[in-house]
């Protein structure tokens, strides 16, 4: 992973107002995709789709959700890679 970003610019972005709501918008993503989840089996007994429908509609939405788990920790992963790749120049 290359970061052309700076740590500090990083830390501002977590700490910034336009990084709160991309948050906010995300977790409202996840809440959503929370309640599509819950709702599967309700939906299953009323539809009667088949097992591997069931689970394709679990999987799909299980995916979005750690997509969005993935976005918001990119901050947190930038941070660290810059960490290892300082270390890393420090024991060369």
């Amino acid at each position: 992973m290359k970061i052309r970003a700076t740590r500090d610019q990083i830390e501002e972005l977590k700490q910034s107002i336009l990084w709160k709501d991309i948050k906010r918008e995300l977790g409202m993503w996840k809440t959503g995709f929370k309640k599509e989840l819950s709702s599967i089996v309700d939906d299953a007994a009323v539809n009667n789709p088949s097992t591997a429908s069931v689970l394709l509609h679990i999987g799909d939405v299980n995916g979005r959700i750690k997509a969005v788990d993935y976005l918001l920790s990119l901050p947190d992963m930038f941070l660290q890679s810059l960490e290892d790749q300082r270390d890393e120049s420090r024991y060369e």
